[in-house]
C-alpha cells in the first residue's frame, strides 16, 4: 500500500514538473524569437522571418544601436524615472506602513482601508484629471512629471504594513526601554529587519516603472523625454517606415537586459519576504 502511495506520488511530482518544464518553454520562446531575429539582416527578415532558423547571424543591428540610436537616452530616462520611484515607494511605504502597524492614532482602520481602496481604482479611471493638473503645473516632459504619480502605491503600503506587524513587538517595547527615540526604533532597530520585504517591493516598482507605456505615452511627448518602451513602440508605428525588424528587436533586447541584470541579481528576496510575511 505505501509502495502504491509511493509510486502515485512520484508520477504526479513528475507530470508536475513536466507541466511547469512546458510553461516555462511557452514563457520564453518568444523572448528566444525575438533574440534570434535581433541577429539577422533586416533584408533577410523582409523576405521570410523564418530565416532566423538558420545561419548566417550578424551583430549589425547591435552595432547600430551603439552607432546612433536613440535607445541610450531612453534607458537613461527609464533609469532616472525607475530608480527615483523606487526610491520615493520605499521610503513612502516604509514610514506609511510602520505608522499603521505600530502607532495609535484616531481613525486609523478607516484610513488604512481607504488606502487600499486605491488598489481598486484603476489608473486609466483618474488619467483624464491626472493630465489635467500636471499640465497646470507644467510637469509634463519632465522628470518629476513622470515619477510623482508612482508614488502613491497601495500595495507598497500593504505589503510594509503586513510585513512590520510581523515583527514582534517585544523589540519595540526593549528599545524604547533603553530610551531610544520612536523614529530610532524605525530606523536603527525595524528597518533593517524589513530588508526582504523592501527588496521585493522595490523589485515591483522598478520593473513597474521601467515597463510602464501609458503615463510616459501621456506626459512624455517631447522625444528627449521617451523612456525606453515609449521609444521601442515609436520606431514601429509604421513597419515601412522602420529602421527594420532585426533592429527593432535589438532594441528590445538591448532595452531588457537591465530589468533581468536587476531580477537575477534580487529575485531570493522575493522568497524570503514572502516568507517573513507568512
Amino acid at each position: 500500500m505505501a509502495a502504491g502511495r509511493m509510486v502515485g506520488r512520484t508520477f504526479g511530482d513528475r507530470m508536475i514538473l513536466l507541466t511547469v518544464i512546458a510553461l516555462a518553454i511557452v514563457m520564453v520562446m518568444p523572448i528566444v524569437w525575438a533574440l534570434g531575429l535581433s541577429i539577422k539582416t533586416n533584408a533577410e527578415l523582409m523576405v521570410d522571418t523564418s530565416s532566423v532558423l538558420h545561419a548566417p547571424y550578424t551583430l549589425a543591428n547591435y552595432a547600430d544601436i551603439v552607432a546612433g540610436s536613440g535607445v541610450f537616452r531612453w534607458l537613461l530616462n527609464s533609469t532616472i524615472v525607475s530608480l527615483g520611484m523606487t526610491a520615493g515607494v520605499l521610503i513612502l511605504s516604509s514610514l506609511a506602513g510602520y505608522g499603521f502597524a505600530r502607532l495609535e492614532f484616531p481613525g486609523r482602520n478607516i484610513v488604512f482601508v481607504l488606502v487600499l481602496f486605491g488598489l481598486a481604482v484603476p489608473e486609466q479611471a483618474v488619467i483624464i484629471p491626472r493630465h489635467q493638473m500636471f499640465s497646470e503645473l507644467g510637469l509634463h516632459n519632465t522628470y518629476a512629471g513622470l515619477i510623482f504619480p508612482g508614488l502613491s502605491g497601495p500595495f507598497g503600503v500593504f505589503l510594509m504594513t503586513q510585513y512590520f506587524r510581523a515583527i514582534p513587538k517585544e523589540i519595540d517595547e526593549a528599545a524604547l526601554l533603553d530610551n531610544a527615540s520612536r523614529f530610532k526604533v524605525f530606523w536603527r532597530v525595524l528597518l533593517p529587519m524589513t530588508l526582504p520585504a523592501q527588496a521585493t517591493l522595490g523589485i515591483y516598482t522598478f520593473l513597474h516603472a521601467w515597463n510602464d507605456y501609458w503615463w510616459p505615452l501621456i506626459s512624455g511627448t517631447n522625444e528627449r523625454m521617451y523612456t525606453v518602451t515609449v521609444g521601442v513602440a515609436a520606431t514601429q508605428i509604421n513597419f515601412a517606415e522602420s529602421a527594420g525588424l532585426g533592429f527593432l528587436m535589438a532594441q528590445a533586447i538591448f532595452a531588457a537586459l537591465p530589468i533581468l541584470i536587476v531580477y537575477l541579481f534580487f529575485q531570493k528576496y522575493i522568497v524570503r519576504a514572502v516568507a517573513g510575511a507568512a
